[in-house]
């Protein structure tokens, strides 16, 4: 049985789609559930600029529109996590909401819940969807089955177990990331709140203290931390440094398809030369 709500009669799924390029079918199988995570995460990026312009970040579904899909900005984990649930929730699937300990910095023990994904139950299997977790998200429906090991070297994401936790582990450059850690708790919507409240206000939220992005492109991503460019095409990859604020507007336009004039006042705290 679903414990979420029902769907949200407020989702303009016409103007989602037209926002994500899509013209397929709705039916409420896996092929549409993976065309539709890629879909999403190649038209809408993943960004924490509002955070550092000071702006508050609201998670319901109105502003959430508003933002993402009107305005075709980008956001974070509980913006993407909202509007994709909502979305899921229309077409016919069963989305359950979830929140995670980020792991991939610092040990669980130590890790406060403030990542939101979802879970998808599809003839008798379930599947990770998480197209808000930035550079290192899936884009792809992740089985939710125990795998130690990635299957073969073209495997980026799998789920593990351990102990009462399932970890999303990434390969990613050779490494292999334990990304996040969750119980699988269905959360309600406050909790997201409490969540987001932290994450986009604390002094040491990693939002609050640095720019963080992410765009997919055809052939590849962009990838920024601060004032790191990483341009991946391919097995290739070349980085490069933002020399100021009026780059940053020049890239956000051009690989991020944002135009936000406010990023010229942008303040970010850990680097200095620009506070």
């Amino acid at each position: 049985m679903n414990p979420d709500p029902d769907p949200d009669p407020d989702l303009d799924l016409d103007a989602y789609f037209e926002r994500i390029g899509w013209s397929g079918a709705t039916v409420p199988d896996f092929e549409t559930l993976a065309r539709l995570v890629r879909a999403h995460m190649a038209a809408i990026p993943f960004e924490n600029l509002d955070v550092l312009l000071g702006r508050p970040v609201r998670l319901d579904l109105g502003a959430v529109q508003a933002k993402l899909v009107r305005g075709r900005r980008g956001g974070y984990c509980f913006e993407h996590s909202t509007l994709l649930a909502a979305v899921l929730d229309r077409v016919g699937f069963h989305p359950i909401r979830h929140s995670a300990r980020v792991t991939m910095a610092g040990p669980r023990s130590a890790a406060p819940r403030t990542h939101m994904f979802l879970t998808v139950p599809l003839g008798g299997d379930t599947f990770v969807v998480d197209a808000g977790f930035g550079s290192l998200a899936p884009t792809f429906p992740v089985p939710l089955v125990d795998s130690q090991s990635p299957r073969d070297e073209a495997t980026t994401h799998w789920m593990a177990r351990d102990g009462s936790f399932w970890v999303l582990r990434a390969q990613s450059d050779g490494k292999i990331i334990d990304a996040w850690a969750s119980t699988l708790e269905h959360d309600n919507p406050v909790d997201f709140e409490m969540a987001n409240h932290y994450v986009s206000t604390h002094p040491e939220s990693p939002f609050v203290n640095r720019m963080l992005m992410r765009a997919l492109t055809r052939d590849g991503r962009v990838t920024v931390m601060n004032r790191d460019v990483t341009i991946r095409r391919g097995a290739e990859s070349q980085t490069s440094q933002l020399a100021d604020r009026s780059a940053l507007r020049t890239l956000l336009h051009d690989h991020f398809g944002i135009d936000l004039p406010q990023v010229e006042r942008i303040r970010i705290p850990s680097i200095p030369e620009w506070v």
